[in-house]
């Protein structure tokens, strides 16, 4: 049961409205993903991997290998990591991969000046790099919770980083954002609890906030404002 629910945290489907409190950050973010990731070919590095949860996306890739920072905040059994890193450098040869994925990690990189250009560096010389990111979320994983990003502010942190921006997208509209908000204070005050307890709460109190989010998204207008991650394909320019 466990084992399906945690799969559907990251790809949610329509039992996902009633147990996933993450459902519209987690619905918006793999159906770009879903888009973006089978046009992705060669070999990919995994900056962040944790449980690898969008390794089936990429279904036309010759090598796929996740890395890893193991720190307090986030432990990491059950994750299926190839290769753990210092936190400063990455144990690979230049230009050595055709396409880095990072999903929701820029946030807990302390160093990411340093970090970028790392990432640089394995890249191949019009590889591609594709980042999703965090802009309305609440903190997690603390005390590594460092920073947002809103689109631009993503945008012109790769451009000034030697990446050329091919395509960039938001993950949800402004209610789904707004009701996500809601859903992640409601799941605040019960966090710590008993797996099962979660699961019956998340029901109860998160489901009809999905619901309702749902129908007022499909009928109230959307100005793009408010979203809850930034997602941005780019290139290693010349």
């Amino acid at each position: 049961m466990f084992k399906f629910y945690h799969k559907q945290l990251f790809a949610p489907n329509f039992l996902s409205i009633f147990i996933n409190s993450f459902y519209f950050s987690r619905k918006g973010l793999h159906r770009k993903l879903k888009k973006i990731c089978p046009t992705i070919n060669g070999s990919v590095l995994d900056f962040g991997c944790g449980r690898k949860p969008y390794r089936d996306l990429f279904n036309n890739v010759s090598e796929y290998i996740g890395v890893d920072y193991e720190n307090e905040g986030h432990p990491h059994e059950n994750e299926d990591i190839d290769v753990f890193y210092d936190g400063k450098s990455l144990p690979f040869e230049s230009e050595r991969f055709d396409v880095v994925f990072s999903s929701e990690v820029f946030e807990h990189v302390e160093n990411l000046d340093e970090m970028i250009k790392e990432l640089h560096r394995v890249l191949k010389p019009g590889g591609k790099l594709l980042v999703t990111v965090p802009f309305v979320y609440m903190e997690h994983e603390m005390p590594y919770d460092f920073r947002r990003f809103s689109i631009n502010g993503l945008s012109s942190f790769l451009k000034n980083n030697g990446f050329a921006v091919l395509e960039q997208h938001k993950s949800t509209k402004d209610i789904e954002t707004l009701f996500q908000v809601i859903a992640f204070n409601i799941y605040s005050f019960y966090l710590n609890q008993n797996k099962y307890l979660k699961l019956l709460l998340n029901f109860i109190f998160i489901a009809p906030f999905n619901i309702l989010g749902i129908i007022l998204s499909s009928i109230l207008p959307n100005r793009g404002r408010f979203y809850s991650n930034c997602i941005i394909v780019s290139e290693k320019a010349a």
